[in-house]
């Protein structure tokens, strides 16, 4: 049974600005006050536009560390941010919108996390990127969607707990051969509210169209899947792919970037249970807006920090995922 999406008021906050002006005022601010914008291919066209890199959260990772900005502005939800902060310790690193949280991420509180963890002292602990600065702190090894089953792979026989989100978890033993993985049981909201019935409806009215999921998906959709990956591998697959119709069962702020990849072919969004929601839509994600970015820019907060003894700690996993990802198959 899936979650119900949380909802938001996304308030007005009285600019009075066109988006034409919003968008000069961004790019002046950011030479200004030296920042670098990156966004997550979730987030709204117009801030994926504007962004000076857009990219999964591996990605995003990567160019957190590079950065010669003096300020991060992450626009995407709030572990992200502190990921960015972790890697960064003496950047100043802000967030349009606070309230850009995470299903996954509010679903393995640490405290609980660290006490289920009790039962399990022989194991490893991978954590799923989407976990808060704590959790990666507990961890041994980060991972995301981009490169989990390539870190499972590399522990060899070692006894593994993987959290937080199971449906990820669970495509991650088939694909590394580990029937033996212990999974916390989260989910993301927004990969949960697909319909399996109504896809296979949609396959009818697209016989030739290809079915690309994230592995987030319940275990329902990726069985149709043509293709499972992260959200590059799914911009990849579709950019590269012959076909000329796509259904896409990820969050639908991936269809801008997509669209721009692969100009000309079909993209259709996989249809959720409730069709009256903009249910493939994360309504965390939607919380940052073109305005917020700009008052963002021009307030340089909201901030986000992380305690430095938690960052030392969840330093740690953080770059055994990167040294990992190096070895990465192209």
């Amino acid at each position: 049974m899936a979650s119900k999406l949380p909802t938001f008021e996304n308030e007005d906050l009285g600019l009075n600005m066109l988006p034409e002006e919003l968008e000069a005022e961004i790019n002046r601010l950011r030479k200004e006050k030296n920042a670098v914008i990156l966004a997550h291919y979730y987030q709204e066209a117009e801030i994926q536009d504007l962004a000076d890199f857009v990219g999964d959260s591996l990605q995003l990772s990567q160019m957190a560390k590079k950065t010669e900005a003096d300020v991060i502005v992450f626009c995407g939800v709030h572990f992200m941010a502190e990921t960015a902060k972790i890697l960064n310790p003496t950047k100043k690193v802000v967030i349009p919108d606070l309230r850009a949280g995470c299903s996954l991420a509010d679903g393995c509180p640490a405290p609980k996390f660290e006490e289920w963890l009790k039962k399990y002292p022989d194991h490893k602990v991978i954590s799923y990127i989407n976990c808060s600065a704590d959790v990666k702190a507990l961890s041994d090894v980060i991972c995301t969607s981009s490169n989990a089953a390539h870190i499972v792979k590399s522990m060899g026989d070692e006894k593994i707990v993987f959290a937080p989100d199971r449906h990820l978890g669970r495509y991650v033993s088939k694909q590394s051969g580990r029937d033996d993985i212990v999974l916390w049981q989260g989910a993301c909201i927004v990969h949960e509210t697909f319909s399996e019935k109504k896809l296979i409806a949609l396959k009818l009215q697209h016989p030739d169209a290809k079915i690309a999921a994230h592995p987030e998906c319940e275990e329902s959709i990726l069985k149709h899947a043509d293709h499972i990956a992260s959200t590059s591998g799914l911009i990849k697959f579709v950019k590269n792919s012959d076909a000329k119709e796509f259904i896409i069962a990820t969050e639908a702020g991936i269809l801008h970037k997509m669209q721009k990849e692969a100009p000309g072919k079909l993209l259709i969004p996989a249809p959720p249970e409730d069709e009256s929601c903009s249910c493939s839509e994360c309504p965390f994600m939607r919380l940052n807006t073109l305005e917020k970015l700009y008052m963002c820019l021009k307030d340089l907060g909201p901030e986000v920090d992380v305690p430095e003894s938690t960052r030392v700690k969840a330093l740690i996993p953080i770059e055994r995922m990167l040294k990992l990802s190096e070895t990465l198959p192209k």
